[in-house]
């Protein structure tokens, strides 16, 4: 899960490719710029929304 869902800057929502995003380029090997044009993250707001989120979900709620 994705907080903020949507861009900060021009407030498209980005959450929607966030579990997909972080799966293939995080924990996979493959390059970040080719999973986000692969996705269709087009603008340059919203990509720096999804390559500088940090999920912190698990670390402020570990008892789900």
């Amino acid at each position: 899960m994705m907080v903020p869902v949507r861009c900060f800057t021009c407030g498209k929502v980005v959450g929607e490719h966030w579990e997909e995003f972080k799966e293939r380029s995080r924990e996979g090997d493959e390059n970040p710029k080719q999973v986000l044009d692969e996705l269709g993250v087009d603008r340059a707001c919203c990509r720096r929304m999804l390559v500088s989120h940090k999920d912190l979900v698990d670390i402020v709620a570990p008892y789900q």
